[in-house]
C-alpha cells in the first residue's frame, strides 16, 4: 500500500461513526467552523476532547489558570510534570494529539482583558463556556448577545450540573434570571465577634495570614468601610489598635537575627492579649458568650479545659463533657500535620486530611515543635521563606504551608469561641472555595454541550433545551424547553451597535450625536438622555459638563460599553461597544467610524393611565346616617402621610424652628421677618 492511502483510510475511520450520526453536509462544516473554549478546567478538558474527536477544526482556547496537583484528579489533560504551568498551552498540546488536523490555539489571559471585545468575539461562530467565575460568566454572556454569537453555558457541583444554549432575542441570557450574590460577613463579626466556623477560617486566611506575611500591615482601608457601613465604631477603634501591634510581629518574623520565639510571640498575642483586650469591652458580651483566652502551657500539657462547643461532640443528658483537650471521646490523640506527619509512634488510621483534631495537634501545627526537631511548625516554615527572599505570601490550598496555618489558626479561634473546630480537609474546602466536582459530572456536562451546539449550527433551535443533571437515579437528567427573553432584562434586551474610535481625540458628545443620528434617514434623532458606563453616570439632562471631554480622560475605551437611556422612557436602551479603528484608517478622516445602519431600539410601551371614574350625582337621602367604626390602627397609604401644615402642633414646631405661618395671605409682616416663597 502507498504511503498516500494509508493517511486517507486513517482519516475515513476516524470520521465514519461521526459522518454517519451528524450527516456529510454538517460533519464537513465542522472543519471550519471556528468555535472559542473558554476555561480549561474539570469542564474545559473533557469539552476540549470531545469536540476535537468530533471534527471541530479551528479551536481557540482561553483560560487565565495554572495547572495545581489539586487538578490531577479530574483534568485528565495534565499530568504531574505539568504543575505550575499554563492550563490552556498544556491542554492544547495534549488534545492535539488526538487529531492531527486539528488547529488549537491557547492563550493564557483573562476574558475581562479589553483586547477581547465585540469584534473579536465576532469572529468566532460559536463560544462554548466552562467557567466556574460567576463576573466571567456574566461577562462572556455580555458580549455574545453584544456580537449575536451563539453561546453554550454550563456548570456542576459534584453530582449536579447544567447546560444551557443561549441565543440573542430567541432564549433567556444568562443574566435573565437574577442570580444570588456571594456570602459577605461584616468586619466586626470576623474580627470580633465569631459564632460559626467560617467566621473563624475567614479570619485566617484574610485577616491573620496577610497581616503576619502577607501586604497587609494594618487593614485601614477594611477598617474604613466598615465605619462607612455604620458598624460598632468602639470594636473598630480596638481593632485599629490591635492591628498596630502586629507591626512589631511582623519585623520579628522577617528578621534573620531575632532569637525570639516567633510562633509562640505570635500565640500570646492572639489567643491571650487580644481576647483579653475584647473582654474588656463589658457591653460588647452582654448578649453573646464571651470568648476565653487560650494558654500555651496548659494546652500543651493536655490539661487545658474548653467550654462547650456550638456542636458538642459528645453529650450526656443534653450537657457537654469538659474533657482535657488532648483526648477526643476519651481516646488519647497525637499531633498530625499537613503532610500525614504524626508525633506520637502510632498514626490514625484514617485519611490524615479528615482526622479530627485535638487542641494539642491545632498547637502543634501551629506554635510548638515536632518530637524528632526537624519539622518545623506552619509559622517557622512561612517566617522561613520571608526571611529567604519571598516579599509576601498568600493563601493557596496547594500550599500545605498556608493551609497548615489556616488551619491550625481557625481552630485556636474556633476554641477560644466555643465553636465547633474543622478537620484540616473542611478548611481546605472552606477557604479554597472548593466547589465539590466529580470526573464523571463534568463528563456527562460536556458531553451534553456538544449535542446543544450542534443544534445552534444547525439552526434546530426547536430542538434546543435547558438540560439538568440531577440527583436522581430513576431520572438523572431533565430538560426544560428553552424560555423566552426576560422583557425587562438589562442585558439582552439593549440594543447593541459598535462605535469604532479614537478615544483619545473622540468626546462623549460626539459619540452620543453620532449614534442618535438626525432622527430623518438615520437613528432616532436628538433627545433627551442620560449616559453610563456599567453603574457610573457619565451625563444626564441636568449635568453635561462630561460632553466635551474625550472617552480616554472618562475611562471608557476599548472593551468598554456605553448605554444611552431615553430620559423620557419612550425608547429602549442602546448598548455602544467602544472599539479600536482599523490600522488602515485615513488619517484626514472623523476619528470615528459609525455603524452603517445607526439603531434604532424598540419603542416602550407606557403603561395606560386609569381614567378617573366620574363620581356619582345621587344625593343620599336626608335620613341616611353614615357609622363610621373608631380605627384602633391608622390606616396604611402608598405613601408616607404629609402632616396637616395648619395644625396647632405643626404651627408650633415651625415656629420653634424660626419660621412664621400666616393665616393668609393678606396677613402683613414685621420687618425683621425674611419671608420665603
Amino acid at each position: 500500500m502507498s504511503s498516500s492511502v494509508a493517511p486517507n483510510l486513517s482519516r475515513a475511520g476516524r470520521s465514519t461513526h461521526a459522518q454517519a450520526i451528524l450527516g456529510p453536509e454538517l460533519y464537513a462544516r465542522l472543519p471550519n467552523t471556528k468555535v472559542l473554549l473558554v476555561g480549561a478546567g474539570g469542564i474545559g478538558c473533557e469539552l476540549l476532547k470531545n469536540i476535537v474527536l468530533t471534527g471541530f477544526g479551528d479551536i481557540t482556547l482561553l483560560d487565565l489558570d495554572t495547572i495545581d496537583l489539586s487538578n490531577l484528579n479530574r483534568q485528565f489533560l495534565f499530568r504531574k510534570k505539568d504543575v505550575k504551568q499554563s492550563k490552556a498551552l498544556v491542554a492544547a498540546q495534549t488534545a492535539s494529539a488526538f487529531n492531527p488536523n486539528v488547529h488549537i490555539i491557547p492563550i493564557l489571559a483573562n476574558i475581562k482583558e479589553p483586547q477581547f471585545d465585540v469584534d473579536w468575539f465576532q469572529s468566532f461562530d460559536l463560544v462554548l463556556n466552562a467557567l466556574d467565575n460567576l463576573e466571567a460568566r456574566r461577562h462572556v454572556n455580555k458580549m455574545c448577545m453584544a456580537a449575536g454569537v451563539p453561546l453554550v453555558e454550563s456548570g456542576t457541583a459534584g453530582y449536579l450540573g447544567q447546560v444551557q444554549p443561549l441565543l440573542k432575542d430567541r432564549t433567556e441570557c444568562f443574566d435573565c434570571v437574577t442570580k444570588p450574590t456571594p456570602k459577605s460577613f461584616p468586619v466586626c463579626t470576623i474580627r470580633s465577634t465569631p459564632s460559626q466556623p467560617i467566621h473563624c477560617i475567614v479570619w485566617a486566611k484574610s485577616y491573620l495570614l496577610p497581616q503576619l506575611f502577607g501586604e497587609d500591615e494594618d487593614g485601614g482601608a477594611e477598617l474604613d468601610e466598615a465605619e462607612k457601613q455604620g458598624e460598632n465604631a468602639q470594636e473598630i477603634a480596638a481593632l485599629r489598635k490591635e492591628a498596630l501591634a502586629y507591626k512589631a510581629v511582623r519585623s520579628i518574623l522577617r528578621s534573620a537575627s531575632s532569637t525570639e520565639d516567633a510562633p509562640r510571640m505570635i500565640f500570646q498575642k492572639v489567643f491571650q492579649s487580644d481576647i483579653l483586650n475584647l473582654l474588656s469591652m463589658e457591653d460588647m458580651w452582654r448578649s453573646r458568650a464571651a470568648p476565653t483566652p487560650l494558654d500555651f502551657d496548659s494546652i500543651k500539657e493536655g490539661t487545658f479545659s474548653l467550654r462547650e462547643t456550638h456542636k458538642p461532640a459528645s453529650a450526656t443528658n443534653g450537657k457537654s463533657l469538659a474533657l482535657p483537650e488532648g483526648k477526643m471521646n476519651g481516646v488519647k490523640t497525637s499531633p498530625l500535620n499537613g503532610n500525614g506527619v504524626s508525633t506520637s509512634p502510632q498514626n490514625g488510621t484514617g485519611l490524615k486530611d479528615q482526622r479530627a483534631l485535638s487542641l494539642q495537634d491545632v498547637l502543634a501545627l501551629f506554635i510548638s515543635r515536632y518530637t524528632d526537631g526537624n519539622l518545623p511548625t506552619s509559622s517557622d516554615r512561612l517566617a522561613a521563606r520571608l526571611r529567604g527572599g519571598e516579599e509576601t505570601i498568600a493563601f493557596d490550598k496547594d500550599d500545605d504551608d498556608t493551609l497548615d496555618f489556616v488551619t491550625a489558626t481557625a481552630n485556636l479561634r474556633a476554641a477560644a469561641y466555643g465553636i465547633e473546630r474543622k478537620t484540616r480537609w473542611e478548611v481546605k474546602e472552606i477557604a479554597g472555595n472548593i466547589i465539590p466536582a466529580i470526573a464523571t459530572t463534568n463528563a456527562i456536562i460536556s458531553g451534553l454541550i456538544v449535542l446543544q451546539a450542534l443544534h445552534l449550527l444547525r439552526k434546530s433551535y426547536q430542538l434546543l433545551k435547558n438540560v439538568h443533571v440531577q440527583f436522581k437515579p430513576a431520572v438523572p437528567l431533565s430538560t426544560i424547553n428553552m424560555c423566552s427573553p426576560n422583557p425587562h432584562c438589562g442585558i439582552c434586551r439593549d440594543t447593541y451597535t459598535k462605535f469604532l474610535c479614537d478615544p483619545a481625540i473622540v468626546t462623549l458628545g460626539e459619540l452620543v450625536d453620532g449614534i442618535l443620528g438626525d432622527g430623518e434617514a438615520r437613528g432616532t434623532g436628538k433627545r433627551e438622555v442620560s449616559v453610563y458606563e456599567d453603574k457610573r453616570v457619565l451625563s444626564d439632562p441636568d449635568w453635561d459638563d462630561n460632553n466635551d471631554r474625550t472617552l480616554e480622560s472618562l475611562n471608557v475605551t476599548r472593551g468598554k460599553f456605553v448605554s444611552i437611556v431615553d430620559e423620557e422612557g419612550e425608547w429602549g436602551t442602546i448598548a455602544v461597544a467602544i472599539g479600536v479603528l482599523p490600522p488602515n484608517h485615513p488619517s484626514d478622516a472623523p476619528p470615528f467610524i459609525l455603524p452603517p445602519q445607526l439603531p434604532r431600539p424598540p419603542r416602550q410601551v407606557r403603561p395606560a393611565t386609569p381614567t378617573p371614574t366620574e363620581p356619582s350625582r345621587k344625593r343620599s337621602a336626608p335620613d341616611d346616617e353614615i357609622e363610621v367604626e373608631p380605627s384602633a390602627k391608622r390606616p396604611r397609604t402608598n405613601g408616607p402621610s404629609l402632616p396637616d401644615v395648619s395644625s396647632p402642633s405643626k404651627k408650633r414646631r415651625l415656629e420653634d424652628d424660626g419660621f412664621l405661618m400666616l393665616d393668609s395671605a393678606t396677613d402683613k409682616l414685621d420687618d425683621d421677618v425674611i419671608e420665603i416663597d
